[in-house]
């Protein structure tokens, strides 16, 4: 069966565009989810995962409808592969009911390993500069530990200023709030590098 799966991040978007796309595609079943791009939950996602069976394909408008991030995208992608579920991106050149769109979900799981990587070492690189200037790296009072890495890693994918705050959420799967209320634990002057960000973004 062919199930189509669109998204928009507010209330105020309409889906119409991607209603249209999936529809002529021939998607027999469409799932909607009102939710933004770093948003964990999304239910209509997850009973539609819940539904599906080998064969079955699953049809968005873009990757970036499916994914909070690029890690979470492979995951989906890695999931849905074992369990013989395809997956067409009609704005991606992703299918992965054929041999080149498997090929490109494999550069795709490349880049996100690469991205991993570029995230601990900048880190790493943040950690030590807040080390030079006097400040420790221990874990900050009331963070988890998995809390206190994104923090970090907050921390550095922030003073970096490489990539916006919206990118930075969606790497680290988190919300613009959560990731405020990281660097305000980090002790982060938020004014002066929201601005650096900005002007990259």
């Amino acid at each position: 069966m062919i199930f189509g799966y669109q998204r928009v991040s507010t209330k105020d978007q309409e889906f119409n565009l991607q209603t249209d796309a999936l529809k002529k595609y021939g998607c027999e079943k469409i799932f909607s989810d009102v939710a933004s791009g770093a948003k964990a939950s999304r239910p209509s996602l997850d009973n539609l995962i819940s539904q599906l069976r080998a064969g079955d394909v699953i049809v968005v408008y873009k990757l970036d409808r499916l994914g909070r991030s690029l890690k979470h995208l492979i995951e989906l992608i890695d999931s849905m592969t074992e369990k013989k579920i395809g997956l067409v991106s009609l704005n991606d050149p992703v299918d992965t009911t054929s041999a080149q769109g498997r090929l490109i979900t494999n550069i795709f799981a490349s880049i996100a390993e690469f991205e991993r990587e570029l995230i601990a070492e900048r880190t790493k690189a943040g950690l030590d500069a807040a080390r030079a200037r006097g400040r420790k790296g221990g874990r900050p009072e009331g963070l988890s530990k998995e809390a206190e890495n994104k923090a970090a890693a907050a921390e550095a994918l922030y003073k970096d200023g490489k990539l916006s705050i919206t990118d930075i959420c969606d790497q680290l799967s988190i919300a613009r709030s959560t990731l405020y209320k990281y660097l305000r634990v980090r002790g982060v002057d938020i004014g002066k590098s929201e601005k650096q960000v900005q002007e990259t973004s």
